[in-house]
């Protein structure tokens, strides 16, 4: 007599709630998605826009989020380490496996460089000692001290502000970049591939 029990069939729920991401997942990365986007606007606006009266309190504003969006990004990183991401489709090519980590792996990478960037920037302003910058308005947030510290006169003699600034404008744009081949494939996968991925990151 065969002992043997089949397993239950999986369903088809329990196999798409196996390729979700979890819902702490799910949420940390729209989250930094929208922070990015309303920080690109301000950005943008504060340099082509807005009269030079309304320019300092959106840059600072834009200063919060980007602090805010470097710690969401790095409670996002522990929270992947220690919550296993669900895996692609054996479906998908290997090089398009390969590509998506690559791709992960740089965002992940200009997520945290472009805030920091950002920090190091206002840090070296010479100015930075003198005008404390308020985390939302709420209370200082404290500056990178060797840089603020610095002689104002080798601040201004290596250029360091405005090199920072150049940095964090240039990993600005190479985050654009990859976000757009970020949003691009995963429009791909669902419109011309139909093997959709965006609903591995929608509850």
């Amino acid at each position: 007599m065969n002992s043997k029990v089949n397993p239950a069939p999986i369903s088809l729920e329990t196999a798409e709630t196996a390729s979700k991401y979890s819902y702490i997942a799910m949420l940390l990365h729209w989250l930094i998605a929208v922070l990015i986007i309303v920080n690109v606007g301000l950005g943008l606006s504060a340099n082509y826009w807005l009269a030079d009266d309304q320019v300092r309190p959106v840059i600072d504003l834009h200063k919060s989020i980007g602090i805010t969006v470097l710690g969401l990004v790095l409670l996002r990183i522990l929270w992947r380490v220690s919550h296993r991401p669900p895996p692609l489709s054996p479906s998908f090519p290997s090089w398009e496996r390969m590509a998506a980590h690559i791709t992960h792996f740089l965002l992940y990478l200009l997520m945290i460089g472009l805030p920091l960037s950002g920090w190091a920037h206002d840090s070296a302003w010479v100015a930075a000692a003198t005008h404390p910058m308020k985390f939302f308005g709420l209370f200082s947030w404290p500056r990178i001290g060797f840089l603020m510290n610095l002689d104002p006169a080798v601040k201004e003699s290596l250029h360091l502000h405005d090199r920072l600034g150049t940095l964090h404008t240039w990993l600005g744009y190479a985050l654009y970049a990859l976000l757009a081949m970020h949003i691009g494939g995963a429009l791909k996968h669902e419109w011309i591939d139909r093997k959709s991925v965006l609903k591995r990151m929608v509850p």
